[in-house]
């Protein structure tokens, strides 16, 4: 059994309609674990409790036994760089960022502005240095060639992580390959038309190429035909 963390983003309250919740759904009925949060004041979110959180609900189950997937989407993405950088992020096997915002646009937000302060990653480089706390560097690993695949780096336990990404994102104007793909060395899953991958903007409700991921991880995201 494997157990999946999902993680949501700013002003989001785990909405039916939302590929996040259907994805929970779905895992469960295939008989894994979910854990999907309520993060704490989703709609003016403080980063040092969101930390706290993700500490919390981020444990390796304690028989050891499966992978532990984490899942992030939108303002999750750049908290789970943050706690990368502070050494509190998951131990992981895999982990999925999806459609994060840029520094900018998320620094000329006021309740989020906080989660913006990435400037530790310029000394940090490629995401393959971002390892666990105590100093162990993820490793590289390879995934293929093919356009819009990354040399895809090992997360902590030898995982990899995977950022996918929508063209015409408002949120992400310039893209998020250019953010923080190419700079941190991350395996790309591009998806044409899927501004900012989320129901109402992209039109993500039932995502069915992220659950077949889930369950293989050499699948490549794409988005709904």
């Amino acid at each position: 059994m494997t157990t999946y963390l999902i993680l949501h983003g700013f002003q989001n309250h785990r909405p039916p309609g939302h590929w996040q919740y259907w994805l929970a759904e779905q895992l469960r009925e295939r008989g894994h674990e979910v854990r999907y949060p309520q993060l704490p004041s989703a709609d003016a979110p403080v980063l040092a409790d969101w930390l706290d959180a993700l500490e919390g609900h981020g444990q390796r189950p304690q028989d050891g036994d499966g992978e532990f997937v984490v899942i992030a989407h939108s303002l999750s993405v750049l908290l789970w760089l943050r706690a990368v950088a502070a050494g509190r992020a998951p131990d992981a096997d895999r982990v999925l960022l999806v459609a994060p915002p840029s520094p900018q646009i998320t620094a000329s937000i006021p309740e989020i502005a906080e989660f913006a302060e990435l400037g530790e990653f310029a000394e940090l480089g490629a995401l393959g240095e971002l390892g666990e706390p105590g100093g162990r560097v993820a490793e590289f690993g390879e995934f293929g060639d093919g356009p819009g695949r990354g040399p895809g780096p090992d997360a902590s336990r030898g995982g990899r992580v995977r950022l996918v990404y929508g063209d015409g994102d408002p949120y992400c104007p310039e893209g998020a390959d250019v953010h923080y793909g190419l700079p941190l060395g991350l395996d790309l899953d591009h998806v044409p038309g899927g501004r900012h991958l989320n129901p109402e903007l992209g039109g993500y409700g039932p995502w069915p190429s992220v659950l077949e991921w889930c369950e293989n991880p050499a699948e490549r995201v794409t988005g709904n035909r």
